[in-house]
């Protein structure tokens, strides 16, 4: 295993074992629900907007590591940004994982670019994008879980 790979690796696995956000956020004037029923990963992903920016975000459920990790990972990405910004960094990370052979937006990415290599398994790609969906449905109020069917 190359020393970015195992990078990546410790990366994942610190999210999974001590995500960040992970608590409800009582105050949240978004909120989603995601499932997975591949794996099983259950996600709430909870937004609270000060004009367009996320203020605040959090999450609860239950998944795989790479589920977890992803979930993690987008919290940090999003919190902070303007719902525009939000959206363009869904789509570089939908991009990496869907269109492994395109060169990826590495300025849009930044950290989440660690979870590139879950590309490479198709399977467990639901799981990674699973946080990401619900963060859409969050953004656009819909009143439907997402879900990686």
């Amino acid at each position: 295993m190359s020393d970015l790979s195992e990078l990546y690796q410790e990366i994942l696995l610190e999210h999974n074992s001590k995500p960040r956000n992970f608590y409800k956020l009582e105050e949240a004037d978004r909120s989603a629900d995601g499932f997975n029923p591949l794996c099983g990963d259950k996600i709430a992903l909870y937004l609270k907007l000060d004009g367009d920016i996320i203020s605040e975000v959090g999450f609860q459920g239950s998944g795989c590591a790479i589920s977890r990790a992803s979930a993690s990972m987008l919290t940090q990405s999003v919190k902070g940004q303007s719902v525009e910004r939000a959206e363009e960094i869904f789509g570089a990370f939908h991009r990496m994982l869907t269109e492994p052979g395109e060169e990826p937006d590495y300025d849009a990415l930044e950290d989440l670019e660690s979870l590139a290599g879950v590309a490479e398994f198709p399977t467990r790609i639901k799981c990674a994008i699973l946080a990401w969906h619900t963060l859409k449905a969050a953004l656009e109020g819909t009143q439907e879980s997402a879900t990686t069917e």
